[in-house]
């Protein structure tokens, strides 16, 4: 089965930081594929702006090194590359001075639609905004994208929304988060609310709890002085996690659009209940044979920031009271795995005796590295030994289901294609970052006061002992990471 490929408008997109790593890895790259295929219209115009000065030619040339690295399964097809590059422009633009806008604005065409891609530091967004509002650029049908981080707590995150709304209306504003853009995360809503029998199952009811893993087996290398800033609940659980909790315990919402999922997924946030310190655990890798821990990377031996976390949450409303969910996310883990577990209750009257070691129905919504959907089932195990019980499983990977030479599209380019065709389902509202913030800050005050160091654990572990006993001590166990 191969996808269908829906085109879209003309458009002009300027990619302002298009020489960082971001833009070279996935933005640029992720384009290049949807040129592949035939989505992106032959009259399409990416513009690059950032602060070094150099010329369309030198920045193809940049561009060209950068997709022969990202892209190599076609890059190769030079007759390919060298028309997607012939759609590439460069502008050097001072971001804080008046230094590029007007050739900008020169580019900008009257009957394209105009999205802004901004990948700098948040620090930019807001004089980003601004200049492009005062030199004309951005239009009422314009379009801008911000990265997160989308604020460091919640006062910061509302001036930010401020700065954006000063110079664009929230309709306009699209707050990226690739983890919606994954396959199987749309797949989730398909799974709830096109399919009669899963959503009579889907509630407190028949689930005893769901669990939501984000593993990473690399550590903060590279990259340790930004992450001591904000560490494991900043970084991954205000957004990432709490994106993935809201898909899967939403209400379905009245019509697949915008406003109605992210009305739904607002009204998750607002139900959290607080989170007492006795139902978090923080962690931090430490050094192992000879290889630098946490502390070695950051470069900070007073640190207090975390690599790890794990909370027990628990939703105030009809659907999911008395069912729990289990978050946890952490660096240099035993390997690179998301998932959502969702843990179905046993039958309320067991007449078979041998469930000493059943686990139990689950499904199991596999994120990375092999997007699919597990169902796993109990059975009769084959053959004349006796009336035993054996688990199997149900797997459907998104990988069997395309043909050999069609790839699943990466996270960014959906994402960005569903900028420049209008559609805002998969990107968060400015009410709703600032309702993630507000039930997080808490959580973080509560450690800041505390002083308290995070618990060390082993690199390619599961994480502290005391995440274990998070579940231990309720009567239930984490699924095995890897």
């Amino acid at each position: 089965m191969v996808s269908r490929v829906i085109p879209v408008d003309v458009f002009d997109l300027v990619v302002f930081g298009a020489t960082g790593d971001l833009s070279r890895r996935k933005i640029l790259p992720g384009l290049f594929h949807r040129f592949s295929v035939g989505q992106m219209p032959a009259e399409a115009r990416i513009i690059g702006a950032a602060r070094s000065d150099m010329t369309d030619a030198a920045f193809r040339d940049t561009l060209r090194q950068s997709l022969i690295e990202h892209a190599p399964q076609i890059a190769g097809d030079s007759d390919l590359l060298e028309r997607f590059l012939g759609q590439i422009h460069y502008v050097c633009v001072d971001a804080t001075g008046d230094k590029g806008w007007e050739r900008l604005a020169q580019l900008m065409r009257p009957e394209a639609v105009r999205a802004f891609y901004l990948s700098v530091a948040p620090s930019l967004f807001g004089n980003i905004a601004a200049r492009l509002t005062a030199h004309g650029i951005a239009t009422p049908q314009s379009r801008i994208v911000v990265e997160k981080p989308f604020g460091h707590d919640l006062a910061t995150a509302k001036a930010l929304n401020a700065d954006l709304r000063r110079s664009f209306e929230e309709h306009q504003i699209y707050r990226i988060d690739h983890y919606l853009g994954k396959e199987t995360v749309q797949n989730l809503m398909a799974l709830r609310f096109a399919n009669a029998l899963w959503e009579p199952l889907w509630n407190a009811t028949h689930i005893d709890h769901v669990q939501i893993t984000v593993a990473e087996s690399l550590g903060v290398q590279g990259r340790g002085e930004y992450y001591d800033r904000s560490g494991a609940m900043r970084d991954m659980v205000q957004n990432h996690l709490m994106q993935l909790l809201c898909l899967t315990a939403m209400e379905p919402p009245s019509k697949f659009q915008p406003s109605s999922v992210r009305d739904e997924k607002l009204k998750v946030i607002e139900a959290l209940e607080p989170v007492a310190q006795s139902n978090i655990v923080r962690g931090r890798y430490r050094g192992q044979n000879g290889t630098g821990g946490y502390l070695d990377h950051v470069g900070n031996p007073k640190s207090r920031t975390e690599s790890f976390v794990a909370l027990k949450v628990n939703i105030g409303n009809w659907r999911w009271a008395g069912t729990p969910f289990y978050l946890r996310t952490g660096k240099k883990l035993r390997a690179r795995t998301s998932e959502i577990a969702v843990v179905f209750r046993d039958p309320p009257h067991m007449i078979f005796p041998d469930m000493a070691n059943r686990r139990g129905n689950a499904m199991i919504i596999r994120l990375q590295p092999d997007e699919g959907i597990t169902l796993r089932n109990t059975i009769k195990e084959p053959g004349p030994g006796g009336f035993r019980l054996a688990e199997v499983n149900l797997d459907m990977t998104f990988a069997d289901l395309l043909e050999e030479h069609s790839e699943p599209q990466d996270a960014y380019e959906r994402l960005i294609m569903d900028v420049i065709r209008g559609d805002q389902t998969l990107f968060m509202r400015g009410d709703e970052v600032e309702a993630a913030w507000a039930w997080a800050d808490p959580i973080i005050d509560g450690w800041e006061d505390a002083a308290l160091a995070p618990a060390p654990y082993d690199p390619g572990s599961s994480g502290p002992e005391d995440a274990l006993m998070l579940l231990h001590r309720d009567g239930r166990r984490w699924r095995e990471i890897g």
